[in-house]
This record gives structure tokens, sequence and C-alpha cells, in this order.
């Protein structure tokens, strides 16, 4: 399969990743530091390098790791509780990340989604503060995973119901920039901002395409005549479009304000907190 390299691991998290990883075919070598990682890096004989993020040096040891390996897929597994190095792990352009714990099947499913498309790498990072998060995805619906993900870390304080509703919402007015705006185009950007209140959630979604009508969305379901509850469903299996459709309508009844600018290619949403 392929050969990964664990850096900084230690010796419970090892006993946790072995197991699986080589049940799979993965060949698993390791490296305690920096100094260490160095000489199979050098062999080019890596597909994939695992790092847990120590608190405190950002990302420093993965940066430094990337020197000579500009393209090196690398995942970061991450102390739940740690947005910020998420924010970090995400700046070093890394393929995916996990917070801890985390299950067998999150851990397969990171390792193949890093090495067969490398979801996060191209997300750019505006704003690492926690409490004011602004980030440029590409036209890719795989890079919405990964932003939900920093999304549970950055509510984690939060009740599950305000939890549950703004990560629904945020999830799916992106995939509706990402592929109406963006036509899932990889080379266009949707930027995307979180700003955390005392009062509530603010969230902004602004994508490159030239709007719509929201009079004309046939293959949406806040337009279906009260006679027909899933026309939507039958539009979007002739227009090829994913299952869905529900986005807009569940979405302004699970936020407490949702407003569209003139040309309907940005959008912001509100959640309050009490």
């Amino acid at each position: 399969m392929s050969n990964i390299l664990g850096v900084n691991i230690d010796s419970a998290l090892q006993a946790m990743i072995h197991p699986p990883l080589t049940s799979d075919g993965h060949k698993m070598r390791y490296a305690p530091d920096l100094r260490s990682a160095l000489a199979p890096l050098a062999e080019r004989s890596v597909d994939l390098v695992i790092v847990k993020y120590i608190p405190g040096d950002g990302c420093g040891l993965l940066e430094q790791l990337r020197v000579d390996s500009n393209d090196l897929k690398c995942l970061v597994v991450i102390e739940s509780g740690t947005p910020s190095g998420i924010i970090d792990a995400l700046r070093e352009h890394v393929c995916d990340f996990l917070t801890m714990p985390f299950s067998i099947a999150e851990l397969r499913s990171a390792v193949s989604s890093t090495l067969t498309g490398c979801p996060a790498a191209e997300i750019e990072v505006a704003s690492a503060n926690p409490e004011w998060v602004e980030l440029r995805l590409p036209g890719d619906l795989a890079s919405v995973a990964p932003l939900q993900k920093l999304l549970t870390q950055l509510e984690a304080d939060l009740p599950e119901e305000v939890r549950e509703a703004t990560g629904y919402a945020l999830g799916e007015m992106l995939n509706n920039a990402i592929e109406h705006g963006c036509k899932l185009d990889r080379a266009k950007r949707v930027e995307v901002s979180y700003v955390r209140l005392k009062r509530g959630i603010m969230c902004r979604i602004k994508d490159p395409g030239g709007g719509f009508d929201p009079a004309h969305l046939e293959h949406a379901a806040i337009n279906n005549p009260s006679d027909d509850p899933i026309r939507h469903s039958l539009v979007r299996d002739e227009k090829g479009l994913r299952p869905g459709g529900l986005g807009i309508l569940l979405t302004r009844q699970l936020v407490d304000e949702l407003v569209y600018n003139e040309r309907h290619n940005e959008l912001m949403f509100m959640k309050y907190l009490f």
C-alpha cells in the first residue's frame, strides 16, 4: 500500500494507529523527532507523514519537515480543544487533521483522504483569531469536511443545539456556494468568515459566481409548490445535482437571521446564544 512515517508519535498514540494501518497494508516507520525523520524523507520513500502537534510550538516541526519536501503529504494529530492548532496546521497546508480522541474509522478515513485527495491543502487562512476566523476555500466539496471539523473545535463549549444548527447551516450554504458559485472549479475560491460574538455567532460566505434569482430556484425545496413538496428532488435528478436542495429552507429554520446581498452571491447568518 503506502509508506507512512510517524513523527513525534508517543507510545500510546503509536499503539492506537499502528495495528489498523498495518492491517490495511501500510508500512509504518516512526521517528521521535525531526533529526530522526530526515533520513527516510531524504530517501524519498515516504508517501505520508503523520505528525503529532506540539502545543506551544505551533507547527514548527511541520514547517521544518517541509523545508526539503514542499510536496510532502501531511496528516496532523491534534489534542481536542486546541482550534489554534488546527489553524496552524491549515496555514502549513496539511492534507487533513485528526483531533484526539478519534475512532479507528476516522483514522482510516483521514489517511485515505490524505493519500488520495489532500482535501485541506488548498485552504488559505486570512485570519487566525479563534474569535474571527477567515478562510478561502477552493471550489471543491471535499474542502467542506476539514472546515466543519474546525468548527466543531471552535464551538466545543457551546450547547449541542447551537453546534448542530451552525454546523448544518454553514455546511449546506458552503456546499451551495461551491457547487453553484464556483461550478466545482478548484481554481475558484469561496470566502468564509466565522465570528464569535458575546451574544451570538455570525457566519459569512461569499462565492465568485454571478448570484441567483431566488424566485427561480426550481432545484431548491424553498420554492416547492404546496401540493408537490418533493418536486425539487426530481429537478435535481434531471440536472445531475447532488441529493439535497433543503439547505436554504432548513437554514432559515435553524438560524435566527439569514440575509443575502443583492446579487445573492454573498450571505450572512446569525445564531444567537441566548
